[in-house]
């Protein structure tokens, strides 16, 4: 059985430090929701508030129609994974995934099934005799995965699951939680630092700040359409300029900018600004591309002065206008460009994002 998952203004202070601010959130049954945000933010006691660890000193948090505040963490049918495994080091694989079930006094045979089917949903039932010291680090949170799902929790807490694990690692795991996920239909609430894991594997994620959520939607909301320059810079690298309104209408505004007059969309929830305001443009670096024509709406020309290559892509510095440097990507470069090179390039209206 999933639920959902709802969060009332939930607060936690140690001694004169707020470190989470009167948080509410509402999680949808069967959604992947993160909380995402850099060290110190705040969503590793959220979530420990959660999961009844950490006792709130305000707010109510509710599974469904219960309210679980104040429950202990094992009455609170949630699953927890940890960032450190914390597998029983003497117990078989199979031993540790049905360890919450024995200490719930299940019957031996519904133990083991229960055991042997979460433990073949994460694809690690032929190593379920093994010992945790002879598994991989990713193997090793597959079984951690499986003990949390063994249960049948009506939520699924994962904190920082694949911070230990090597890139290569990492990436094939994001998309073995989210297999998992999906397939059992599970409430989940996953807490990251890293955007990557946040944008390829969330249905909505909420960016926190200094114990307050700053903003919260899809992934591709997040990215694209920042409510403020915090945002824009964690969830990735940014291009900013300054630019004076000259137009403002409904859906569309009209910045004269160093780098010339570029049509821009408000950012998130924002009112469009009035005419003669300063205001700030967001461009992420791809969504730059090159324009054969060096004249037309929203063509930005400059000077390339460097060029960095990063496998995959090449990072280009452009230069607009003495002292005004943008980043550019370009995808699979096949052939190395020199510095000095006069460029034009064009961008999308929607992929400019105002905000104040």
């Amino acid at each position: 059985m999933t639920t959902p998952i709802s969060i009332q203004r939930l607060t936690k202070r140690f001694g004169a430090t707020t470190a989470v601010g009167g948080v509410s959130v509402e999680v949808r049954k069967g959604q992947m929701f993160f909380l995402l945000g850099p060290s110190g933010c705040g969503k590793t006691t959220l979530l420990r508030m959660i999961a009844g660890f950490t006792t709130p000193d305000e707010g109510t948090i509710r599974f469904g129609e219960r309210d679980v505040t104040r429950l202990a963490p094992e009455k609170r049918g949630a699953g927890m994974v940890f960032q450190s495994y914390a597998l029983w080091p003497h117990m078989s694989v199979f031993q540790n995934v049905e360890f919450g079930l024995r200490a719930r006094k299940v019957e031996k045979s519904e133990r083991r099934r229960r055991a042997m089917e979460a433990l073949a949903l994460v694809r690690m039932e032929p190593l379920a005799e093994r010992k945790p010291g002879q598994l991989s680090g990713g193997q090793q949170q597959r079984v951690a995965l499986a003990r949390a799902l063994a249960s049948g929790p009506e939520a699924l807490l994962l904190d920082e699951p694949l911070s230990n694990l090597d890139a290569k690692l990492r990436h094939e795991m994001r998309d073995e939680i989210r297999r998992v996920c999906t397939a059992t239909g599970v409430t989940s609430i996953y807490v990251t630092h890293d955007q990557k894991e946040a944008l390829s594997m969330a249905d909505a994620v909420a960016v926190m700040s200094e114990g307050r959520i700053v903003q919260i939607g899809g992934p591709r909301d997040v990215y694209e359409r920042p409510v403020n320059r915090f945002v824009a810079e964690f969830m990735g690298p940014t291009n900013f300029l300054s630019g004076r309104v000259v137009e403002s209408r409904a859906g569309a505004i009209l910045l004269d900018t160093p780098a010339g007059r570029l049509e821009a969309r408000p950012g998130a929830g924002a009112p469009a600004p009035a005419v003669g305001q300063t205001v700030t443009a967001l461009i992420r670096p791809e969504s730059f591309v090159r324009s054969e024509s060096r004249e037309g709406p929203n063509v930005v020309r400059g000077r390339r002065v460097e060029t960095v290559y990063l496998g995959e892509i090449a990072q280009h510095t452009v230069e607009v206008a003495p002292g005004v440097l943008l980043k550019r990507y370009e995808m699979n470069p096949r052939r190395e460009r020199g510095a000095d090179a006069e460029v034009a390039l064009r961008v999308d209206p929607d992929d400019v994002v105002a905000m104040e």
